[in-house]
């Protein structure tokens, strides 16, 4: 950038301001930029694509388990499981699963549920011990970055003897800085969605557990 500055003796001086983008910031930060970006894209995606999912599965109409009640007080079995196919949630799935050991001993029905349950509950934390694990690392190899760095400083500071000048550091000294900063602004972001789609899917959990005891209790009700 440049800056025109006129003096009182109406002498032109041009000064030269330089700038540095992010891109040629990052550059600077070596070749652990490279494990950054790759963490910094998976934590995306995986914050994305488990929000969504949550999402969907905590969606249940509620008419789905009145319709149920209506269908197994009848004794109508296959519209019922019909209806859960037609709802595309854990909590259907589960409840299909019941249906289909009607007739059998309630524990045996209650067993059955909790295997489907626990395998659907499976499904929605699939990749959060992953982005637990981006939490975690991305800081540890920003200090990583940051070590490594000063080693560089020092080493060019002890290559120059006598003659040392603060341009022979920069190197070191940016690359110290800027992966610290990177792996904490990638680390940080990455807990938080941690722990928010952890609580997400601790509110679905709830939910499949409050309606599957509803369903229990449906069956243990007088025809």
């Amino acid at each position: 950038m440049k800056l025109i500055l006129l003096q009182a003796d109406g002498a032109v001086v041009v000064s030269t301001e330089k700038t540095l983008s992010v891109i040629e910031l990052l550059i600077k930060g070596g070749w652990l930029m490279i494990p950054m970006a790759i963490l910094s894209f998976i934590t995306i995606y995986i914050f994305v694509e488990r929000y969504l999912t949550i999402i969907k599965a905590s969606r249940l109409d509620s008419k789905f388990m009145p319709g149920i009640r209506d269908y197994v007080m009848s004794g109508n079995i296959d519209a019922a499981k019909a209806l859960c196919r037609q709802t595309d949630t854990p909590v259907a799935r589960m409840i299909e699963k019941g249906i289909s050991r009607i007739g059998k001993p309630l524990k045996n029905i209650e067993v059955a549920i909790e295997n489907v349950g626990r395998l659907e509950v499976y499904k929605l934390g699939r990749g959060l011990p992953l982005l637990a694990t981006i939490s975690g690392l991305a800081p540890m190899l920003g200090f990583f970055g940051t070590v490594t760095g000063m080693i560089l400083a020092f080493f060019e500071m002890a290559n120059a003897g006598n003659n040392v000048d603060v341009t022979l550091l920069a190197g070191g000294i940016y690359q110290a800085m800027i992966t610290t900063a990177v792996g904490l602004a990638i680390g940080i972001p990455a807990y938080f969605a941690y722990n928010f789609l952890v609580s997400r899917v601790d509110k679905v959990v709830n939910e499949m557990e409050a309606l599957s005891m509803e369903f229990i209790d449906l069956l243990q009700e007088p025809a």
